[in-house]
């Protein structure tokens, strides 16, 4: 064994040996790169030869090396410091995940903690834990509906609302409005109830705008009552509106709706998610505020909503909320989707100033957008108490409207006309989308009270000449006045009010 010993050792030492060399040589590779005196023995040695020039050549060289060598001697400072970080990130990293590791043990202590207690409650009551249990009310006697645990079920909010609405019933109102006296009584509810106060030809703008489509923008100067408009309609049909506060760093569905938590297994649900999966329980009208909707990109965190409300077919309103559909998931999410209902509408509330983004023709065209720059005088009305109207029933108001009440066939060949001369002097069009608009929101607005020419006034200034803010308002300026004429001259001597003051207001500004 002692030759095998000594054999080791020498074979063992030319590896070692060498690894230190390697340690040994950079050294002295590197003592030797900075001794002064080595350089200094050679200049002395050259010094009596140089001429006056070569004295400046000498003296780049002397600077380049002493760059070189101050180069090296960072470089390896800053990998030092590099290996050091890395080492504290990993440390760092390995601390945040023993953290998480703690956190989800707190919470399935606690999760544990939850269930020791509920077995005690339901062993109070003579029943068997797993079982379905009634709630008690505030006097301790049992209720009639049973709930179920949902601390396991990924939508525990959902969840609870399919619980809630397990019995639910439709409920079938008297439904005998028009839509005349809709907008009357949502007048005087708002002046009697809430002393807000409107006048009618904006709040039959505002029905017709929920006839055209899914989402009414409201929008104007501050402190004109926009989004008291919106929470208003949701008390005059006795079910509050859901408001949905925008926040600048949304920017994408999961901001609106909420989104899956991979450590926590949860779907973390907003209200509006909430809003929306109740919707399909009931046939009354359900409401959700976008309130500041353009502090953050309205086609970024709202895109896929409008691509979906833009779809012929109510079947096809689905939305996907995850990947793929787990076994507890609420009843009307199916693989990981959700099926929107129709009895749902969205009121938008903008503000145009320098903290806001602005709202792309992506958006306008799919919505209404309503003015409101004035404030009304108040006025004296009737108590108005909220009113009980199914969504179904609302909604065949419209179609009613639309067959009762069509825009006439001169003014749909004026319509047509005003069409060619924007498209030869102002370079826009209106399009089928913005047409089909037109040819619900004027029969709409004339069920409501309103005159024929007054709706088709409200809609040509709000959805089409708002495209003229686009254009180089200089290069249209000498247009605007034999526009005014036009208008004048086709509709009648002063009945196109919103058009001609909205021109009448880019003009001023160019």
């Amino acid at each position: 064994m002692n030759t095998f010993f000594r054999f080791l050792y020498e074979f063992l030492s030319v590896f070692f040996d060498g690894f230190a060399d390697i340690f040994s040589g950079f050294g002295k590779g590197l003592f030797k790169m900075v001794n002064y005196k080595d350089y200094k023995t050679i200049l002395e040695s050259y010094q009596d030869s140089f001429s006056g020039l070569e004295w400046l050549f000498v003296g780049f060289a002397i600077a380049l090396v002493v760059i070189i060598i101050l180069s090296i001697i960072l470089l390896i400072i800053f990998g030092i410091r590099k290996l050091i970080q890395i080492g504290r990130t990993k440390v760092n990293q390995d601390d945040l995940l023993d953290e998480i590791n703690n956190l989800n043990n707190q919470v399935n202590k606690l999760m544990k903690e939850k269930n020791e207690i509920m077995a005690m409650k339901v062993s109070q009551l003579g029943l068997k834990p797993g079982e379905e249990i009634s709630e008690l009310d505030e006097d301790g006697d049992l209720e009639d509906d049973t709930v179920t645990d949902t601390s396991n079920s990924r939508f525990a909010k959902l969840t609870t609302i399919d619980e809630k609405y397990k019995t639910y019933k439709v409920k079938k109102y008297a439904n005998n409005y028009t839509l005349k006296e809709i907008v009357e009584n949502f007048r005087c509810y708002n002046a009697s109830q809430l002393k807000l106060y409107y006048d009618l030809p904006l709040l039959r703008s505002f029905i017709a705008g929920l006839a055209c489509g899914k989402l009414v923008i409201l929008q104007g100067i501050s402190g004109t009552g926009k989004t008291s408009l919106a929470y208003a309609w949701g008390k005059f049909v006795n079910n509050d509106s859901c408001i949905a506060s925008v926040e600048p760093s949304w920017r994408d569905k999961t901001e609106l709706l909420g989104y899956f938590n991979e450590f926590t297994k949860k779907f973390n649900e907003s209200d509006v998610l909430a809003e929306l999966y109740t919707s399909g329980y009931t046939d009354d009208i359900h409401t959700i505020i976008l309130d500041e909707m353009n502090i953050a990109r309205v086609e970024y965190y709202f895109a896929e909503m409008l691509s979906i409300l833009e779809m012929p077919s109510r079947d096809e309103w689905i939305i996907e909320l995850v990947t793929s559909g787990w076994d507890d998931d609420p009843k009307n999410i199916t693989k990981g989707k959700l099926k929107l209902s129709g009895n749902l509408w969205y009121i938008g509330t903008i503000n145009n100033d320098d903290s806001t983004f602005m709202v792309t023709d992506k958006v306008y065209d799919r919505a209404m957008p309503l003015d409101i720059n004035t404030k009304v005088e108040p006025f004296k009305c009737p108590d108005q108490e909220p009113i009980e109207i199914n969504a179904s029933y609302f909604e065949s108001l419209f179609e009613d409207a639309i067959i009762n009440y069509p825009i006439s066939s001169g003014n749909q060949k004026k319509i047509k006309e005003l069409d060619d001369y924007i498209i030869k002097h102002f370079r826009i069009a209106f399009g089928n989308r913005i047409l089909k608009q037109l040819n619900t929101f004027v029969p709409v607005y004339v069920a409501c009270g309103g005159s024929e020419v007054e709706g088709i006034d409200y809609f040509v200034a709000k959805k089409i000449l708002r495209k003229f803010e686009q254009l180089n308002i200089l290069f249209i300026r000498d247009e605007i006045d034999p526009f005014i004429s036009y208008l004048n001259k086709t509709f009648g001597n002063g009945k196109m009010v919103e058009c001609i003051e909205f021109v009448e207001r880019i003009k001023k500004s160019a």
